[in-house]
């Protein structure tokens, strides 16, 4: 149950694991106000639904949910451009990988902040990871923390609001324990970048995901098609 006493903090809330958990550490200690993108993904309908199932499943009072449809016109990334193949795990290709959505977080940021200073909001939390993950270059410490210095000096100055990251610097296996720990609701969430009834078991976020679990020697309670 909400306890109005606490602050409150604007979570990016995607529906997937990672922003599940970053949900659970904020709730200890503020009042979470989730905030979901859509952005013409090719899973869009089903990452919203996750994200609706976790607003009633953590009795979310302050919600929004922005179009961001821009970035299929944009295009450049295989999650909204369908010309665009989703590699298989074993078959990424080196440096920064197709699935990058050009420069997806600091839009994200940007709106989750603007939020923040209109309801009062004193942190903006990311489920960012830079440890064990896709290597996307908006996922870094070093964005991260430039970020936070175009906040400061954007923002109102009578407002301290920053940006946290609590997920940075974990593998997977890290937080899927932590949001054990925590009672995360894991078989709410989505991650496949392709799949909205089966998660396809193949793709990178796929992958990640079961591999934490399985060196967490927890078993992951979505549905796959198959397993890499």
């Amino acid at each position: 149950m909400t306890n109005k006493l606490k602050p409150l903090a604007v979570i990016v809330a995607s529906g997937g694991m990672d922003s599940t958990v970053c949900i659970s550490i904020a709730a200890q200690r503020y009042e979470p106000a989730l905030f979901h993108l859509n952005y013409g993904q090719r899973t869009e309908k089903r990452e919203l639904k996750a994200f609706l199932d976790l607003v009633r499943h953590f009795n979310v009072r302050h919600t929004l949910v922005v179009d961001a449809s821009h970035f299929r016109q944009i295009g450049g990334s295989a999650l909204t451009d369908e010309n665009i193949a989703i590699p298989s795990f074993g078959r990424l290709e080196k440096g920064v990988p197709v699935t990058y959505v050009p420069f997806r977080n600091g839009n994200i940021l940007a709106m989750a902040v603007s939020w923040a200073e209109v309801i009062g909001a004193g942190k903006v939390f990311i489920g960012a990871v830079e440890e064990d993950s896709s290597g996307y270059p908006d996922c870094r410490e070093t964005f991260i923390k430039a970020f936070n210095h175009a906040v400061r000096a954007g923002t109102k100055a009578a407002r301290a609001l920053s940006i946290f990251a609590p997920l940075l610097h974990l593998t997977k296996k890290d937080i899927v324990i932590k949001g054990v720990n925590l009672g995360s609701p894991f078989h709410l969430t989505w991650s496949c970048y392709q799949g909205e009834s089966e998660a396809c078991g193949v793709c990178d976020s796929c992958v990640l995901r079961l591999k934490g679990f399985e060196q967490a020697g927890i078993q992951d309670s979505i549905p796959y098609r198959k397993q890499a």
